[in-house]
């Protein structure tokens, strides 16, 4: 059981964000760039690091 005992989606539920979510993680991409352009907040984790 991968991601049990996580706040949020977890890791284990990673794969199924954007099916969920479709576009959105996206969106979510583009303001965690926004906020954090140096990418050092939890870099990779739940959304991709930016690349």
């Amino acid at each position: 059981m991968d991601g049990t005992g996580e706040h949020g989606i977890g890791q284990g539920r990673i794969g199924f964000l954007r099916r969920e979510l479709g576009h959105g993680v996206d969106v979510m991409c583009t303001i965690k760039q926004a906020l954090g352009p140096l990418d050092i907040m939890n870099p990779g984790k739940i959304l991709p690091a930016a690349g």
